[in-house]
């Protein structure tokens, strides 16, 4: 336990350069305390005693504005950067050293009592107001982009961005260190521009060869 609570100080340290102290991430850092309270909520839950495991979740939303469902399964070194509004689904499983920023969603899409959050991988990172949505795998080391809707599988080592969801990149595994190294996260926003512009440039330049077959044609015609 005592391990698991230093892995969670660590995570911060390494992948927020606001972090100052000790001290300030103890107290000042709710998707800590959250995910501290989870633990706490999750040993109840799956020990049988389901009030107390949602009464103390409740309580864990009521003080951080984070919602973990007791009946989630999180992996180490887990990080809520801000937090506020995170939703995460009684089903959801969430892999080792995963990134959430505030008002991302792990949801469900079906109101039967079966495998319906998403499964997390590890080292994926997860964008502000993102929605992941459905029993399907975010595969490990996968970027998902900011208001992104997932609602389908996403390979490993992945860029999604979009609504709904679209691979802008399929990247090669990437190097582990780069990955929590908080100043070199891949701008998926910046990726999906990159591409569109690609498009464009091919579309320019199927026009020109046209253009070109249509001049000798109206001059062998004229």
């Amino acid at each position: 336990m005592r391990k698991s609570l230093r892995e969670d100080i660590k995570a911060i340290f390494e992948r927020d350069p606001a972090a100052r102290s000790t001290l300030e991430v103890l107290f000042c850092y709710p998707g800590l305390h959250a995910v501290w309270i989870h633990r706490i909520s999750h040993w109840f839950w799956t020990h049988k005693f389901f009030f107390f495991g949602r009464f103390i979740s409740h309580l864990g939303r009521f003080l951080t504005g984070i919602e973990i469902h007791p009946g989630a399964t999180i992996g180490h070194k887990f990080f809520i950067d801000h937090g506020m509004g995170v939703v995460i689904g009684e089903t959801a499983e969430i892999g080792d050293n995963v990134t959430l920023y505030h008002g991302v969603t792990l949801g469900g899409v079906s109101w039967e009592k079966i495998k319906r959050h998403p499964t997390v991988g590890d080292n994926v990172v997860i964008g502000s107001g993102a929605k992941v949505l459905g029993p399907f795998t975010v595969g490990s080391g996968s970027r998902i982009g900011s208001n992104s809707v997932v609602v389908k599988e996403v390979p490993s080592n992945s860029t999604v961005v979009g609504v709904p969801g679209r691979i802008v990149m399929a990247a090669e595994k990437r190097d582990e260190k780069t990955d929590l190294d908080h100043g070199k996260l891949p701008d998926p926003e910046a990726k999906a521009i990159a591409c569109l512009f690609d498009q464009i440039r091919e579309l320019d330049r199927k026009f020109g060869e046209m253009e070109k077959e249509y001049l000798a044609l109206k001059n062998r015609l004229g």
